[in-house]
């Protein structure tokens, strides 16, 4: 055609659209690269996680026990007759105590309400019974020895023999298998966002809490956190 002329801009701005290219290609290379999890922080997410499983894992519930929402066991052991004491999740979250506070023998002690106590440098921790009834025996050892609630908070670290006349509708009220396990899974959700901003301080090697964490959680406010827990704020506002 006559004044048409064809250019071709690739041989004449080769080299300009070739760099273009190419610091594009770098430009992308970069944005993925600046994006892309470091392996610190892949690391912290996989500690989370771990973390997260091993809290679950951490708090044992006991198989053919009784649990109170206020962290103590019931254990039927004769006719009418019910061993008591707290379980692992209020051992772990509280530590060890400086002493147990017991009822005496021949006391009455109501389903719910507080039944007995742990003590911390003089301060009382509260603990709501997990059954109603007249207490006809106390462990001696675990008073003598409060740490037994830590090592052996199912065996020798129970609190004391409680004669429970109605038993069934006791039990009812408590919680075992499947729902117990619920249970625990949601105290663990709930303590996990409790601890979300402090993961690193309660933590010791092996991804595990350490014991008596709530007083890391909150130096200054724990019993509240503890009270909170173990529902005994509840009882004090009724």
């Amino acid at each position: 055609m006559d004044g048409f002329k064809y250019v071709d801009i690739f041989a004449t701005k080769g080299i300009e659209y070739i760099f273009i290219i190419c610091f594009l290609a770098i430009l992308v290379f970069f944005w993925k690269w600046l994006n892309k999890p470091s392996d610190k922080v892949k690391a912290a997410i996989h500690t989370m996680k771990e973390k997260s499983v091993s809290l679950i894992d951490w708090f044992l519930l006991k198989e053919d026990y009784y649990f109170h929402q206020g962290h103590s066991w019931a254990f039927p052991e004769d006719k009418n007759i019910v061993k008591v004491g707290i379980d692992d999740f209020a051992q772990k979250l509280l530590g060890k105590p400086t002493a147990v506070l017991l009822p005496k023998i021949g006391d009455k002690i109501e389903q719910g309400e507080k039944g007995f106590a742990m003590q911390f440098d003089k301060k009382n921790i509260d603990l709501l019974s997990p059954v109603e009834g007249e207490v006809i025996e106390i462990n001696q050892d675990v008073i003598n020895s409060p740490d037994l609630l830590n090592k052996e908070p199912y065996k020798n670290g129970w609190l004391m023999k409680v004669k429970v006349p109605k038993m069934r509708s006791n039990f009812n009220n408590l919680l075992t298998g499947k729902l117990a396990k619920a249970w625990m899974e949601d105290t663990v959700e709930k303590i996990s966002n409790t601890m979300t901003k402090d993961v690193g301080i309660v933590m010791q090697d092996g991804g595990v809490p350490i014991s008596g964490f709530v007083k890391e959680i909150a130096k200054d406010n724990w019993e509240n956190i503890a009270k909170e827990f173990l529902l005994t704020d509840e009882v004090s506002q009724n």
